[in-house]
């Protein structure tokens, strides 16, 4: 059952466009039979969120169905749809420094037609 729980699980969900704090989460399924815990890397970002933790906090109450998750860390998201363009860049407070480099490869997986920019720069 934890495997489709995971499959129903959108690898990325942000907000449409603006600048906006992200986070890269791990999701994980029960352990199967043959010893595999089926896995899969989420970006999560919401505008409407204040902080980092508020992000996570909203993705773990979808999670359910004996899914279990591990945030990896936050930065920023600039988004701008008319350019096709977004940057990835800075890190949370609470959450350390998400793989930008990992939440653009799980960005261009919805947004395959998009320039995607990564920095350590910036908070």
């Amino acid at each position: 059952m934890s495997e489709q729980d995971l499959a129903a699980v959108p690898s990325v969900d942000i907000d449409p466009t603006g600048i906006f704090k992200y986070i890269l989460i791990k999701v994980t399924g029960k352990e199967t039979a043959d010893g595999v815990e089926p896995s899969k890397l989420i970006v999560r970002g919401y505008g409407d969120c204040e902080w980092h933790a508020d992000i996570y906090e909203r993705t773990q109450k979808i999670c359910k169905g004996g899914l279990d998750t591990e945030c990896l860390g936050g930065g920023r998201i600039e988004h701008n749809p008319e350019k096709k363009y977004m940057k990835v860049y800075g890190h949370s407070t609470g959450y350390g420094r998400a793989d930008h480099s990992e939440s653009k490869r799980v960005l261009l997986t919805k947004y395959k037609d998009y320039e995607i920019e990564t920095s350590d720069e910036g908070y």
